[in-house]
């Protein structure tokens, strides 16, 4: 590794950049990999637990939604706690409480029993995303954390392609040990987030100044710059305190386009399933293969789109075309039949974390310290509703209409409304007058 060419004994800012993505990223995906799988899992279950325990389409989509109605509401709390506690602690006790959690699923009886366990499952897990994003703030400048933020997301993306096939021959342990095939797999995928938590509370350093593998020189200097960018962008933004994170229209608007994406992803990712099970006879090895489709394309997204988002105004672009792409992706799913549908599902799923990582950006250009740690879970938080509110609509116009389609328009006309939203996008430190709008 290189030195600086400007300070004696310290890295360049680029090889740090490399150093800490090698050295923090990868726990951090895994971690996330895991969390999505135990959030999504149910998924995998809904036809057999309909079956098993007489759970309607419509008491699926509410305990689907669920999760995300307690998590939501715990996410500033548990925010503020990790900027007080640390990563390393809080993200620690986050997994070993859903991992626990997350396998007595298995022992759901009925729709209340289901509805109790999803809500707890919110609550353990609140704060892991939002506060996985705040401790990336607190590691790279604005320009590196699309980049960053991206990479996190691979975690969802990787759930899907590792969790559906998984989840799929783990149904086929039905019977074994007197055990439904959905009990076994609910067990077995809850366990490895108890152990990951071990390996987080032994090697992830709450900040760069703890960090064995950065300088004490270039750990200060890190921070340093990084407290200097946040100082300036909640300065130009006129934040300086939680509550004006509710008088920031820039933030509402993130927070409004952040809400139908999460309608947009969350009932591709409870629903898909199901809706592959009506393109023939498949069985649940194939259904999770062809689920994990669009997840691999989604992975693709997040690793080649963010990174793009270097400013505003590329930023602006970027957030645009994606919720196009995953509007246009929506109708051809909506409309194309087994092949062309899943081909639409796959262009919608490359957009999802192209736009999410970018969205994340905003908070961080106008909020700093404890502002930012609670802003960044305000917006979590209001968005998530719309994780609650896609798996519902979508389970309820199931039920309505004994169509599995039906609810995929209420995504599309809600993902509209977010690309209209994007147009006006603009960061902390944007002077107003020269933002420009997406494609100009």
């Amino acid at each position: 590794m290189q030195a600086s060419k400007t300070t004696p004994g310290m890295r360049s800012p680029a090889v740090l950049n490399k150093l800490i993505f090698r050295r923090i990223m990868p726990l951090l995906i895994a971690a996330y990999v895991i969390a999505f799988i135990d959030r999504t899992n149910i998924g995998m279950a809904k036809d057999r637990m309909e079956i098993d325990l007489g759970i309607s389409a419509t008491a699926y989509g509410i305990g689907a939604g669920l999760f995300f109605l307690t998590y939501a509401l715990s996410e500033i709390p548990s925010n503020l706690i990790m900027h007080r506690v640390g990563a390393r602690f809080w993200i620690m006790r986050i997994m070993i409480t859903w991992g626990l959690l997350s396998a007595c699923m298995a022992f759901v009886q009925g729709e209340w029993s289901f509805y109790i366990l999803r809500m707890l499952l919110g609550i353990a897990e609140a704060g892991l995303f939002p506060g996985v994003i705040y401790f990336i703030t607190q590691w790279f400048m604005v320009k590196d954390r699309a980049r960053a933020n991206g990479f996190f997301l691979l975690g969802v993306a990787l759930a899907n392609v590792i969790g559906a096939p998984l989840g799929g021959l783990l149904l086929t342990m039905d019977g074994l040990g007197g055990l439904h095939g959905w009990q076994w797999m609910f067990i077995i995928e809850g366990i490895p987030a108890c152990f990951l938590a071990l390996v987080v509370w032994k090697m992830l350093p709450n900040k760069p100044t703890e960090a064995k593998f950065l300088t004490r020189a270039e750990a200060e200097d890190l921070e340093a710059r990084i407290a200097a960018e946040e100082s300036a962008g909640a300065a130009a933004a006129g934040n300086s305190k939680l509550r004006h994170v509710l008088k920031d229209k820039q933030i509402l608007l993130v927070v409004a386009i952040y809400f139908t994406h999460q309608i947009a992803v969350y009932a591709l990712s409870f629903f898909l399933p199901s809706i592959i099970g009506t393109y023939g006879e498949l069985t649940s090895v194939q259904i999770g293969l062809l689920t994990s489709i669009p997840w691999l394309f989604s992975a693709i997204g997040a690793l080649l789109i963010p990174r793009l988002a270097t400013n505003g105004s590329r930023s602006r672009t970027v957030a645009s075309a994606s919720m196009v792409g995953i509007v246009a992706g929506f109708v051809l799913g909506a409309i194309g039949g087994p092949v062309l549908g899943l081909i639409g599902f796959s262009i919608a799923a490359f957009n999802f974390f192209a736009l999410q990582p970018i969205l994340f950006t905003y908070p961080a250009t106008r909020l700093s310290g404890a502002a930012l740690a609670g802003g960044i879970a305000f917006v979590n938080t209001v968005g998530l509703f719309g994780g609650f509110l896609g798996p519902y609509v979508m389970g309820l116009l199931e039920e309505i209409t004994g169509n599995k389609m039906s609810g995929l328009w209420f995504i599309v006309i809600m993902c509209a409304i977010g690309a209209v939203l994007t147009l006006k996008l603009r960061r902390g430190t944007e002077d107003p007058s020269k933002a420009s709008v997406a494609g100009h």
